[in-house]
């Protein structure tokens, strides 16, 4: 009966033996996979920090211009350093991106851009295809040591006081700018739409301009609401931006705020509130 028992398991053992020797090659892999993912990152992250720092000495440098020349050439300046770095990232193998319908809106003024907001690399991608964009920002970011400068310099616009943002938004389109606002007013919580602010609508209709719906569309949920930063996403980072329909909003603007909203959760999908 040992005997018996003995040979049963002996097979039953080689052949554990070798699932687990096919499975280990995958598993190295993918830990591989993971090393190298996490260097990247380290790597892209001291790139990014010391971009800042370039950015906060080139703008120190630009103060020196008056302010019809200053704001221009600040804004000229971050698209060039954001479009370099999603380069680094594409050659090195972090990104996948289409960002090619963006180049549409050169020239479209006064237009407000109303992307949905997955990620905080949402200003950068559409920033990096637009050379003269005002940007909404919160105060803390106007005052960061490393950004703040440069966002101050290209006349990007606290949206902590909504009365001034407003008056101050109004006052930069009716110069004939783009401004860059996210009718969501903060990050999503998921992969869809979180739900839609007034201001940007109020905006439109005081200014009297279109509003341009813009679709960004990722694989991955890296710096979403509540990634940390030092969190390592899987690489590559995929993303697409596609135009939507040129809006204009009507006497209602509860209504088409409301309709705006329910367009965009059509086209990708609705998020966690």
């Amino acid at each position: 009966m040992a005997q018996s028992t003995g040979r049963i398991a002996a097979p039953i053992a080689a052949t554990v033996s070798a699932a687990k020797w096919r499975r280990s090659p995958a598993r190295a892999r993918r830990v591989a996979k993971r090393v190298c993912d996490t260097i990247l990152y380290a790597a892209l992250l001291a790139l990014f920090g010391l971009s800042c720092v370039a950015w906060t000495l080139v703008s120190l440098a630009l103060l020196i211009l008056p302010r019809s020349l200053g704001q221009p050439a600040g804004q000229v300046v971050i698209m060039a350093g954001f479009r370099y770095f999603l380069a680094v990232m594409r050659a090195s193998g972090a990104m996948k991106s289409d960002l090619a319908a963006l180049d549409h809106l050169r020239g479209r003024t006064p237009l407000i851009i109303a992307p949905n907001h997955p990620s905080q690399i949402d200003v950068m991608l559409i920033v990096s295809r637009l050379p003269h964009v005002i940007c909404a920002a919160k105060s803390k970011l106007l005052m960061h040591p490393l950004l703040g400068a440069m966002a101050r310099l290209a006349g990007y616009i606290p949206n902590d006081a909504p009365h001034r943002f407003v008056r101050e938004a109004i006052r930069q389109l009716d110069r004939g700018r783009q401004l860059l606002i996210f009718p969501e007013g903060t990050r999503s919580s998921g992969t869809g739409v979180g739900s839609f602010k007034q201001g940007f609508a109020l905006i439109a209709q005081c200014a009297d301009v279109p509003i341009q719906s813009v679709f960004i569309e990722s694989n991955s949920r890296f710096l979403s609401k509540g990634w940390p930063w030092l969190r390592v996403p899987e690489f590559p980072l995929v993303y697409r931006v596609r135009l939507g329909p040129l809006l204009s909003c009507g006497a209602d603007r509860r209504d088409f705020v409301a309709g705006m909203e329910k367009a965009y959760g059509g086209e990708v999908g609705v998020s966690d509130r």
